[in-house]
C-alpha cells in the first residue's frame, strides 16, 4: 500500500492543539507550546483544559475539538497535547478528514493508526507536554518533517535479527496497536516496516501484548521491525529484561529486526513519518527514510 503525502507547511500557518487523551501538566504543556507558537499561528481547542475523570474532558468535548481541527480547511496540522488514554473512544465519531500533518505518539497511535488505514501519512513526534523538554535537535527535526526537508537516518543500538526491509513505516505504541487489532480503525501490516515502543509495561505484558498481535495474524506479512525505546519497563529484581523478551519475541517472527532507537518515551523522541517509504538495515541498525511526510 503506499500512504499519501501531506501538504508542507510554512511559517505562520495555522496548527491546532488539541488533547484526546488525558489531562495534561500546564507548565510542561506551555514549554512545547513555546516552540510551536515561535513558529506557527496556533488554534487552541475550545476544551483543552477540560478534565473528567482520567481524561482531557468527556468524549463529547474531546471528540469536538479534535474533529473540527481534523476538518477546518484553515489548520494545516494538528498537535496532541498529551498521550495517557483516551483518543481510541473518539475513533467512531470521526468522518473523514482532507490529508493533514498528524503531530503526536503514544495514545495518539490510535488517531495515527486510523490515518494509516485510510492510507493517508502522519508523524510519530513528541507531544507539546514532552517537546519542551527534548534536545534542540528534536524539534528542529521535527519542523523540518513537517515543512517538507529530508530527514537523516537514525540509529538504533543494537541488531536483533539482521536483514534488510524496505516499506511503509507503521505502528507506534505497542499497548495502543494490539488494542485496535479486530476493529475497523486497525490497518494492513502486510509488507510494513513496524515500528514499537512503550512506557511502563513489565516483561510479561509486553509478551502479552505481542502475543496478542502474533495470535491476530498482523504480524504474518510484517516485512521489518523497529523496536523504539521501552521506558521503565522492567521488572524489579528480576534476573531477565525487557530487551531480552522483546529479542526473543521478535527473533521467532523471523523478519529483520533492529531496536534501541530514539523513538519513544525517552530522553529523546525522534520524529518520524508514519506511512512513508523506509529502508531498515537491521545488520547496520540504521533506518533510513526514502520519502518524507510531505508531497
Amino acid at each position: 500500500m503506499r500512504f499519501a503525502p501531506v501538504p508542507p507547511l510554512a511559517v505562520g500557518d495555522t496548527v491546532a492543539v488539541v488533547a484526546p487523551s488525558g489531562p495534561f501538566d500546564v507548565r510542561a504543556f506551555e514549554r512545547g507550546l513555546e516552540l510551536v507558537q515561535a513558529r506557527y499561528r496556533v488554534d487552541r481547542g475550545t476544551h483543552l483544559l477540560d478534565r473528567f475523570r482520567y481524561l482531557a474532558g468527556d468524549d463529547a468535548a474531546r471528540g469536538a475539538d479534535l474533529a473540527r481541527a481534523l476538518l477546518s480547511p484553515s489548520v494545516r496540522a494538528v498537535f496532541a497535547a498529551r498521550g495517557g488514554y483516551g483518543s481510541a473512544r473518539l475513533l467512531p465519531g470521526l468522518r473523514p478528514w482532507p490529508g493533514k500533518a498528524l503531530v503526536g505518539f503514544s495514545d495518539f497511535t490510535a488517531v495515527h493508526l486510523a490515518a494509516q488505514r485510510s492510507a493517508m501519512r502522519s508523524l510519530h513526534a513528541p507531544v507539546l507536554t514532552q517537546l519542551g523538554g527534548q534536545p534542540p535537535a528534536v524539534a528542529a527535526r521535527l519542523f523540518d518533517a513537517l515543512e517538507g526537508r529530508g530527514l537523516a537516518p537514525l540509529t538504533g543500538a543494537r541488531t536483533v535479527v539482521p536483514g534488510v526491509a524496505e516499506g511503509p513505516l507503521v505502528g507506534g505504541n505497542l499497548a495502543m496497536v494490539a488494542s485496535l487489532v479486530g476493529t475497523p480503525f486497525f490497518p494492513s501490516l502486510d509488507g510494513a516496516v513496524l515500528l514499537l515502543e512503550d512506557v511502563g509495561e513489565r516483561p510479561y505484558r509486553l509478551d502479552r501484548l505481542w502475543t496478542q498481535l502474533r495470535l491476530a495474524g498482523v504480524l504474518d506479512g510484517v516485512a521489518g521491525i523497529v523496536l523504539g525505546d521501552f521506558t521503565g519497563c522492567e521488572e524489579p529484581q528480576a534476573s531477565y529484561t525487557s530487551a531480552e523478551v522483546l529479542d526473543e519475541l521478535t527473533m521467532a517472527l523471523g523478519a529483520p529486526c533492529a531496536a534501541g532507537f530514539p523513538i519513544g518515551h525517552g530522553d529523546v523522541n525522534q520524529p518520524v513519518p508514519l506511512g512513508a517509504q523506509v529502508r531498515l538495515d537491521a545488520g547496520a541498525a540504521r533506518l533510513s527514510f526514502l520519502e518524507g511526510l510531505t508531497a
